[in-house]
């Protein structure tokens, strides 16, 4: 069931209806059962990765919390007789038993995350279409990368000791399973999104009409700029759109990607807005970003975080990181210190590139992101002195060209996810100094890539509109609550949007809303 079709919205309003007509008590069941039905319309056999999920996950915490009650009750019983040693040995044993847990039920499921991933790449995926793997169902099981990475989050959460171990295996199942969530995150915390969902929070007649007013700006994100630019994208990805080609290529993808994700992310936030719950930011205006430290903390922003919790930060204190620096220091100085971060950012951004896909050029995303990282932090001295020399950090055009070679840079990297062959791209990015192929511009190539001059025309104010919106809101916060006190203003803006979505959405016979880049991953 895709979010931007018609059986989504009826579903969408039916759940609202239902679930504010019920009994605040029960609600949390009614979720529950509604977002069972969606998962299923994807298909039943998924339900069985799911449950595998939701199972280890509440077997695993809740053997955690039996060792960690008896070590509390022990202590407690005992607390007379006990020595600080004895206290400090039997939490010891604890830790490492319930370390033991974790292990085997991070295995398990990321075991089974990485033979998904696995299975859907080449050549697996051609032999078991037409081989003695023909058994296995070779589609991406609904949101196994977000549930998975939320529930193990969670776990890990258990095992620092920051969450407290859901008793109720049908409420944990709803934290994993929270439909709106399933297509493309964002990746929430249990501790945050939780207790919303078990609430049942009374209507909100504000709150209601601002998640209504935002899925219909991601229905326009996605409908009406996304899907509609992606015919462009396909037809730039052909061998002979080098040069000009392949830097249009950049720029056309940069606007898909963008509209697509964030405009999921709108409709996902806005349903559960709806809802009375509240949902992370996973998007800040990413291309008004300066660097890429920067653009990371505005873009996938859920992702970045679960990554720094429970990738980068435990490689970069940990014991054998500890002694790297100790020994490192007294050899290189200064990089030596900084060495076990470098050495933690490569693998958070290797895992970050293997959750995307594991073919090479996913891989090479992570490691260009972690080197101009890398490169940036050591020779931050360096531009320092850049700018003291010259003074231009504090011109305002500066800003604006460190925005502009910002955007450049990641689309240049991004682009990479277009091309499974590494060696296609670096020919590609190659063709830039190379092969300008200039006379695309005004030979007519440009209305031979599946768009209109009225296709151009609606691109063109609708991007005009998406970048109006951001860099209003990137100076004076929110524009629904900017238009809250305006109603008149906000009805016909409202109306016009909607008028946008229906009669310029990306629609046609047989159309079908395409799939959201990121169901893949």
């Amino acid at each position: 069931m895709q979010i931007t079709s018609v059986s989504f919205l009826l579903f969408a309003a039916a759940t609202l209806l239902v679930y504010y007509l019920l009994p605040q008590k029960v609600r949390w069941c009614f979720l529950l059962l509604a977002s069972l039905v969606f998962y299923l319309c994807a298909g039943v056999q998924y339900l069985t990765f799911l449950l595998l999920t939701v199972l280890s996950t509440y077997g695993a915490s809740m053997l955690m919390d039996r060792n960690l009650q008896k070590q509390e009750s022990y202590l407690a019983q005992n607390k007379e007789s006990l020595s600080r040693e004895d206290k400090k040995e039997i939490k010891g044993k604890t830790k490492r038993n319930n370390r033991i847990i974790l292990i085997v039920c991070l295995v398990l499921n990321f075991g089974v995350l990485g033979m998904c991933k696995f299975l859907l790449a080449e050549p697996f995926k051609s032999l078991a279409n037409g081989g003695f793997l023909s058994f296995l169902t070779l589609a991406l099981p609904l949101g196994i990368s977000f549930y998975m990475f939320q529930s193990m989050g969670y776990l890990v959460d258990i095992y620092r000791g920051t969450d407290k171990a859901e008793k109720n295996p049908l409420k944990l199942m709803l934290f994993a399973s929270y439909f709106p969530q399933l297509i493309q995150g964002p990746i929430n915390k249990h501790s945050e999104l939780a207790p919303q969902l078990l609430a049942g929070k009374g209507f909100d007649g504000k709150e209601f009409s601002f998640g209504l007013q935002r899925m219909l700006w991601g229905f326009f994100k996605k409908m009406v700029i996304a899907d509609r630019i992606a015919v462009a994208v396909l037809a730039l990805r052909g061998p002979e759109f080098t040069g000009v080609g392949f830097f249009l290529l950049t720029l056309f993808y940069a606007v898909q990607i963008y509209a697509d994700f964030t405009g999921g992310i709108d409709i996902v936030i806005g349903l559960s807005q709806a809802l009375g719950i509240k949902m992370p930011e996973n998007f800040i205006r990413p291309f008004f970003s300066k660097n890429i430290a920067e653009y990371w903390r505005r873009w996938h922003i859920s992702l970045g975080e679960w990554m720094k919790s429970y990738i980068f930060y435990p490689i970069s204190v940990s014991g054998p990181m500890l002694k790297l620096s100790k020994k490192a220091r007294n050899k290189l100085g200064n990089f030596g210190k900084r060495l076990p971060v470098y050495v933690a950012s490569i693998a958070t951004w290797a895992m970050t590139g293997i959750w995307h896909g594991i073919t090479p050029n996913f891989l090479l995303w992570g490691m260009m992101n972690c080197f101009v990282i890398v490169v940036s932090e050591e020779l931050t001295p360096l531009y320092e002195k850049f700018h003291n020399r010259f003074g231009w950090k504090e011109k305002k055009w500066y800003g604006g060209f460190e925005i502009l070679r910002m955007f450049i840079l990641m689309n240049l990297i991004r682009i990479v996810d277009l091309f499974p062959n590494v060696g296609e791209y670096f020919r590609r990015m190659g063709s830039l100094v190379t092969t300008f192929n200039f006379p695309i511009l005004w030979n007519g190539t440009l209305m031979n890539l599946g768009l209109s001059g009225t296709d151009y025309a609606i691109l063109g104010g609708g991007i005009a509109l998406m970048f109006g919106v951001s860099l209003f809101e990137e100076k004076r916060g929110s524009i629904r609550q900017n238009l809250w006190e305006k109603p008149v203003l906000r009805y016909i803006l409202v109306l016009a949007l909607l008028m946008v979505v229906l009669l310029m959405g990306s629609y046609g016979i047989g159309y079908q809303a395409s799939n959201f880049i990121y169901n893949r991953f």
